[in-house]
């Protein structure tokens, strides 16, 4: 079935899929902190890391969670017209600290108004066999663990002082993966010492996880961070707007198709960016992707055709270029990559029976089968 419009496999169609309705995720900050910053590994955290981490502020300002949710939630409703919701415990590392905390965090999620899922955010070294099974046992039909992995290659880690290496990503996302876990993977384009070959190296590296989301950060400089001194000192330039964009559009094709994107770019908060400044105009970025696919006639997916996950790296190329032989892949994105007619909220019923819907559907039906994640939740 053609479906030239959606190239890419978005965290909104996929929820809206799931669920029947607009989901929409919740920042909250739960007070957790990072061995990357208290001393345990290191007190300067990542080089692109500022103080305040990459949360809402809110919990700083004194808020609970549940006051955060109120807050949150009812802007959400206004602007968005979303009535379910997903809680992500987003500053810093949820999962670092007493066992005790985040036992008592997990256990208010379920009872907050509207929510349907959860994710938290931390680091492939600050999980256990303890603090999974807690993340795991969430009684909620969406669980997330998001894992910042970065890099592929533990020379970057080293550089921009991580603190783990990418055995130990590996590591977290299997033992997440293997207890029924959702995983959402976050890689940097950009990072320091790195190029388009080793970016596109660290995606296929990825792409052989068993991770079912990736969220694509662009690198930017951000005040009172390591990388803001290399940046005035001219030891670091960020990538241009056009090149973060040919990035994307050559690291989506190699991405399995039933991957959840998550993000495509970073989204600096107030008053923190310092370069570069398109880093600050999302809209544009994300725009000039999808023209890029459209523009390329390519989609995610396209050069992965009936690969699984651990398949072997085969990519040789100086600049990152896949060599291999091109996949006998689908010879258009998968329908079930957008939300059809049919499919919106208030539609005829007339609409579900025409031969393109029923062609969308059986579609949709398949790739339930293949990906258990996909399918729509029961009542």
């Amino acid at each position: 079935m053609e479906n030239t419009t959606a190239r890419l496999h978005l965290l909104a169609t996929y929820l809206r899929l799931r669920f029947g309705a607009r989901v929409q995720k919740v920042p909250l900050d739960a007070g957790f902190s990072c061995p990357n910053r208290d001393g345990t590994l290191s007190r300067g955290g990542c080089v692109f890391c500022n103080p305040r981490g990459s949360g809402s502020g809110l919990g700083e300002d004194g808020l609970t969670l549940e006051e955060q949710w109120t807050v949150w939630t009812g802007r959400y409703a206004r602007t968005r017209n979303a009535g379910l919701f997903i809680a992500y415990l987003q500053s810093f590392s949820n999962t670092y600290g007493p066992i005790d905390k985040l036992r008592r965090v997990l256990g208010a999620l379920p009872a907050l108004p509207g929510i349907v899922g959860a994710a938290v955010g931390t680091r492939p070294d600050c999980v256990d066999d303890e603090r999974l099974d807690l993340v795991a046992a969430l009684p909620l039909p969406e669980v997330w663990l998001e894992l910042g992995l970065q890099s592929a290659h533990d020379a970057t880690l080293a550089r921009i002082n991580r603190g783990h290496d990418a055995a130990a990503s590996e590591r977290a996302v299997r033992a997440a993966a293997a207890r029924g876990l959702r995983v959402c993977a976050h890689l940097m384009a950009g990072l320091p010492g790195e190029n388009a070959r080793d970016f596109l190296a660290t995606v296929d590296w990825v792409n052989r996880l068993p991770v079912h989301g990736v969220k694509f950060h662009g690198v930017y400089v951000c005040e009172h961070t390591a990388l803001a001194r290399q940046w005035r000192a001219g030891e670091y330039t960020p990538l241009e707007r056009e090149e973060y964009a040919d990035l994307m559009a050559r690291a989506l094709p190699r991405l399995r198709p039933e991957i959840v994107v998550q993000r495509l770019t970073g989204d600096p908060a107030g008053g923190e960016l310092l370069a570069p400044d398109w880093a600050g105009d999302k809209r544009a970025t994300t725009a000039r992707i999808h023209e890029l696919l459209a523009e390329r006639d390519t989609w995610q997916g396209k050069d992965v055709a009936g690969e699984a996950p651990d398949a072997p790296n085969t990519t040789d190329a100086q600049d990152g270029r896949d060599t291999r032989p091109a996949p006998s892949g689908p010879p258009a994105p998968p329908a079930w990559f957008a939300v059809p007619p049919h499919r919106l909220p208030g539609a005829a019923p007339r609409l579900r029976d025409t031969e393109q819907a029923r062609a969308w559907e059986g579609e949709y039906a398949a790739a339930c089968a293949a990906f258990p994640h996909l399918r729509p939740v029961e009542g």
